[in-house]
């Protein structure tokens, strides 16, 4: 990945941890006047962009077709259609700015999924997530698909390759992310609709909690 896709990662994983879990009437406030003033500007109204519940971090090449897409989907069905999922293969549209989309979907959301599984660690995407919604002190629901909490830690290819404030915050994030109580999968022997049952009920659970104190 290019230095300057790392630098706008970094600024997004910023702005989403200054944003912190509110995300919120300001936010949106914001929104609505640039919205308004661009449609003022060109003549149009544009829609505004979508709403998310639930961001689902994951490695692509890894889970895509198994445990977030199902999740993705069970949840939606779960909630009627109320709770909505950030997965960048869902809901990503041809055109859409990657970084920018995801940016949105970390900084709206109230629950994370992390997926932590065989290749998680080489993905810079996965890292610079993870840190930005550990930073903005989301709720993370932890999901170890094939790999135990104690494998979280940080290459040294990726820590030969960034920089120290960079490797840094990744080890800050896995190490919160290790500690913390999830959801234990093999896929040799797992019950996959088991575990997206189980992942789908506790990411109800949290939003409900979250919702109540509002």
């Amino acid at each position: 990945m290019s230095g300057s896709l790392a630098a706008r990662l970094n600024a997004s994983a910023e702005a989403t941890a200054t944003t912190g879990n509110s995300a919120s009437s300001s936010a949106e406030v914001r929104r609505v006047e640039s919205s308004a003033d661009e449609a003022e500007v060109s003549g149009c109204v544009k829609a505004p962009p979508p709403y998310y519940d639930v961001f689902i971090n994951h490695r692509w090449v890894d889970t895509r077709h198994t445990v977030a897409r199902l999740l993705h989907d069970r949840l939606l069905q779960l909630s009627g259609g109320r709770v909505r999922t950030f997965l960048d293969s869902m809901s990503l549209r041809p055109g859409d700015r990657l970084v920018e989309g995801i940016n949105h979907g970390m900084s709206q959301c109230k629950v994370a999924v992390a997926i932590f599984s065989e290749q998680y660690l080489d993905s810079e995407f996965c890292l610079h997530e993870l840190a930005a919604l550990v930073e903005a002190r989301k709720v993370i629901v932890p999901i170890f698909y094939g790999v135990k909490p104690s494998a979280l830690v940080l290459p040294q290819a990726v820590v030969d390759t960034h920089a120290p404030r960079d490797v840094e915050r990744f080890r800050v994030a896995l190490r919160e992310a290790k500690y913390t109580v999830g959801l234990a999968y093999d896929p040799a022997t797992g019950d996959l609709a088991e575990l997206v049952s189980a992942a789908a009920n506790a990411v109800m659970q949290r939003i409900e909690q979250i919702e109540s104190m509002r």
